[in-house]
């Protein structure tokens, strides 16, 4: 499909600097820009690509101000980032969907499913599971007994959904996730360790590709609304991840732990067990948390601590080759003074 310039500006409510007229019929990083295609410029360090770019189309931010002769037609938004993730939203709507139900493919005997699904080929679909209407269970999908999913969720091919687990409506479950696998509970005895059975279930909202999210020994394992987690994250069993937080690849969250609302967590972090992590906490990536952290604060580090505190901790610890020679120097001058005594 093509647009026009002036059609993407009105549809955004931009302001066209350039050529209205010209056409585009794919989008492309700025850096990567081709004839025909639409970018975007949010982050300042990639101006200097805006002079150069190939891409007939570029969104900017109201204040952008070139400081040299642009080659392209500039769309002028509130928000460049918005405004492209506005325009992918609309594009990735406009995808044509799969319906019906595949064969060969299993649904156990009670289950229920709503109107208008999709479900692929080798999918199967446990005994009294209760699937909503509008959703897409893609090929090789495990929904077990008893489980519930919400009107229009999608779940992507691989994905295991455990039995007596919640999916909320409008959810995007991705490839190879589990959910409801046991939590990691082993009582000792002696030399050895028993297998706590873990009876409770897990729900959930979004999951990126190939996260674990384990059952809770009892109760609820709980991922409020409006959560993201990204591609291999682990979240143990009964843990509480607050509404409208993001986590991204390869968070650890250990068990019980409660994670307040509006978190942010940067790639690789872990935390361990028994926590609370206060609402509007952010944690940079490959922190490792080891105690309870306050409402608000920004942490980085293995442990972590406060961030402006690490900072200045790591100026020095930057500086110690030179600080352990200088060191050295001084231990060396008082071992002469003191021969010389």
């Amino acid at each position: 499909m093509e647009f026009k310039a002036k059609d993407i500006a009105a549809l955004l409510k931009g302001v066209v600097e350039g050529d209205g007229e010209v056409m585009v019929n794919n989008v492309s990083k700025i850096e990567e820009g081709k004839p025909n295609t639409l970018a975007f410029l949010a982050n300042p360090k990639y101006e200097h690509y805006i002079y150069t770019t190939a891409a007939s189309v570029v969104l900017v931010n109201h204040d952008f101000s070139p400081v040299q002769q642009v080659p392209c037609t500039l769309i002028r938004v509130p928000s460049a980032y918005e405004a492209i993730a506005s325009l992918l939203q609309m594009y990735d709507s406009m995808r044509s969907r799969p319906t019906g139900i595949e064969q060969p493919s299993y649904i156990g005997e009670g289950a229920v499913i709503g109107e208008a699904p999709y479900v692929g080929a080798f999918a199967y679909i446990g005994k009294g599971a209760k699937i909503g209407n509008d959703v897409k269970i893609y090929p090789q999908v495990y929904i077990g007994e008893g489980v519930v999913i919400g009107d229009h969720t999608t779940i992507y091919a691989g994905a295991k959904i455990y039995y007596g687990c919640v999916i909320g409506s409008g959810c995007t479950i991705h490839a190879g996730t589990v959910i409801g696998a046991d939590g990691f509970g082993f009582a000792p005895n002696g030399d050895n360790y028993n297998k706590v059975p873990q009876i409770g279930n897990v729900v959930i909202e979004d999951i990126g590709a190939n996260a674990c999210i384990d059952r809770a020994t009892m109760g609820s394992t709980r991922i409020k609304k409006g959560v993201k987690l990204d591609n291999l994250v682990q979240i143990a069993h009964n843990v509480v991840v607050g509404e409208n937080t993001v986590m991204a690849a390869q968070c650890g969250i250990a068990g019980t732990t409660k994670v307040g609302a509006h978190c942010m967590f940067g790639g690789q972090v872990g935390i361990a067990g028994h926590l609370r992590i206060e609402d509007k906490t952010m944690l940079a990536a490959q922190s490792g948390v080891t105690n309870d952290i306050p409402e608000g604060s920004v942490f980085m580090g293995a442990p972590a601590f406060d961030v402006s505190k690490y900072r200045k901790c790591y100026v020095l610890f930057r500086k110690l080759p030179e600080l352990y020679g200088q060191l050295r120097d001084l231990e060396k001058e008082i071992q002469t003074l003191k021969s010389k005594q």
